[in-house]
């Protein structure tokens, strides 16, 4: 993890990152955010990585959410000249994710370790 710690994927509700977690964080990480964030040159905010499930629950996240495997994160560039449309770009040139969910404020990325990716894009 050369660009982010594991501190910022904690869960924010209890403070945990189990092994399991912590081995598909690391793969994001490497897989997906690093290249984006060193493509930008600007930092990326982590606004939530793992949710533990009652985590999860309080903020209405789906059932099997990939943040409770530790396998997607909400973020957002830092920097008023980068917008969220540029970093779901950098993001799809790299061609590694499993799942954007564009947001009006925050984009959802996810990465698996095992199985297919989708390279799935997604508009809210």
């Amino acid at each position: 993890m050369k660009y982010f710690t594991e501190k910022e994927f904690r869960c924010k509700f209890c403070g945990g990152l189990p092994p399991l977690a912590r081995a598909n964080v690391e793969a994001l990480v490497q897989e997906v955010l690093d290249p984006a964030r060193e493509r930008l040159r600007l930092p990326i905010v982590v606004n939530s990585g793992y949710r533990c499930p009652k985590h999860n629950l309080v903020v209405g996240g789906v059932r099997g959410s990939q943040h409770m495997k530790g396998e997607a994160a909400d973020i957002v560039p830092v920097g008023f000249r980068v917008g969220l449309a540029r970093l779901v770009e950098v993001i799809r040139e790299n061609g590694k994710s499993d799942q954007m969910i564009v947001y009006p404020g925050f984009v959802h990325v996810s990465w698996k370790r095992c199985g297919g990716n989708r390279g799935q894009v997604i508009y809210k």
